[in-house]
């Protein structure tokens, strides 16, 4: 959203579009406050540096940030207010597989949920909003939850008579910076202005506003369905939810992907920016390669693409580096002194008629008979 602002000062500062632009400026008085948080946003953290929520400051006004917020907020007196803000990637739309892209709130003033000229004001704009982001991500915009919370910002900025849109910058497939995120915060901040400079909010129905999906939290970056897993002698059919978690590198100039099992069993009801139907696939553990390599050298002179196919993923290094948490390859550098996993893991081989199709490593899928992978980084393991 911050990006998205300096797109749009940009497109106010430029001589395109002088008609629309004449009709925004001529009616409306624009403040922008592009980063409320810049401690958090140079740690990717929610907290500020005192460890305070600032949006659950709106009461105490004990951080300088919320006492920043709430000074301009009384200096303004704005009719409108946009309050932005990222989202987790793992919201979809309610009872589909499309992630929430883009959600919005018209937050309550109240415990009652009530609505007044103020937050239906805010609900109306929402519903323009929704009807231009349609035109480009269908289906893929959410309603954030309207469950009151007195110390936050958005909530009390409506009572103190901001009408107030709340927009979350949730995922897209294959868009892990929000650079596509970022265009649809451009379009919908635009086409708001636009639409409280000549009016076009107000004959909107705010009945429209509760049909635009509520936000769930029922996505995973890969899920796999129906996997025969062998426990005890008896074989059970298990579906496996994954995300890719992003672990910052030092002063947070970078990342890499370390992924966790987030659940298991029926996740019917449950969806995944990648899904694989594993029907008629057993899980099978990764095997460990004989041989115990000194150092990374030595991996130079493997071959990877056998190695999976034979169900081999973990390698034993004598020298494993301090300083290094994950690399390139699509392998498990492990200790001497590891032994494979029991239970279910990250890197693990979906097999079938004693064919290996499928290797996971780190969460990440390789399909080991076309070729096709969305594989990223591995792991070291200590």
């Amino acid at each position: 959203a911050t990006m998205a602002i300096f797109d749009i000062l940009n497109f106010l500062s430029n001589d395109s579009y002088s008609s629309v632009k004449r009709e925004i400026l001529r009616e409306l008085k624009v403040h922008f406050l592009p980063m409320l948080n810049p401690d958090g946003a140079e740690r990717f953290k929610r907290r500020n540096s005192l460890g305070i929520d600032i949006n659950r400051d709106a009461l105490r006004l004990q951080s300088p940030e919320a006492k920043t917020l709430k000074r301009v907020r009384d200096s303004l007196e704005a009719d409108f207010g946009f309050n932005l803000h990222d989202q987790s990637k793992y919201y979809n739309a309610y009872r589909t597989g499309d992630p929430a892209t883009i959600s919005f709130l018209a937050p309550p003033y109240n415990y009652e949920k009530s609505i007044n000229e103020t937050r239906s004001d805010a609900m109306k704009l929402i519903v323009y909003m929704n009807d231009v982001l349609q035109e480009y991500i269908p289906g893929q915009v959410g309603r954030y939850s309207d469950d009151f919370e007195p110390r936050a910002f958005g909530d009390n900025i409506q009572k103190w008579g901001t009408s107030t849109v709340l927009i979350e910058s949730g995922g897209f497939l294959e868009d892990t910076e929000k650079q596509f995120i970022r265009k649809l915060n451009y379009v919908a901040i635009l086409s708001a202005l636009y639409a409280i400079a000549n009016d076009k909010y107000k004959t909107l129905d705010v009945g429209a506003y509760n049909k635009i999906p509520n936000n769930d939290e029922k996505l995973f970056d890969l899920k796999i369905t129906e996997v025969q897993y062998e426990l005890l002698n008896e074989t059970y059919l298990l579906d496996i939810g994954i995300n890719h978690n992003e672990v910052d590198r030092a002063k947070t100039e970078n990342f890499y992907y370390k992924s966790t099992i987030e659940d298991l069993g029926d996740l019917s009801n449950y969806y995944g920016y990648l899904e694989l139907d594993a029907a008629g696939y057993s899980y099978e553990n990764a095997k460990i390669y004989p041989e115990v390599l000194n150092d990374f050298n030595d991996l130079e002179a493997l071959d990877f693409e056998s190695l999976l196919k034979s169900g081999t993923a973990y390698i034993r290094l004598r020298n494993i580096p301090k300083n290094i948490e994950n690399i390139p390859y699509p392998i498990v550098i492990v200790p001497q002194s590891f032994n494979a996993n029991k239970g279910i893991s990250t890197s693990f081989f979906l097999k079938k008629d004693n064919v290996y199709r499928y290797a996971i490593i780190n969460g990440f899928l390789i399909d080991l008979v076309s070729g096709l992978s969305v594989f990223k980084n591995s792991l070291i393991l200590r």
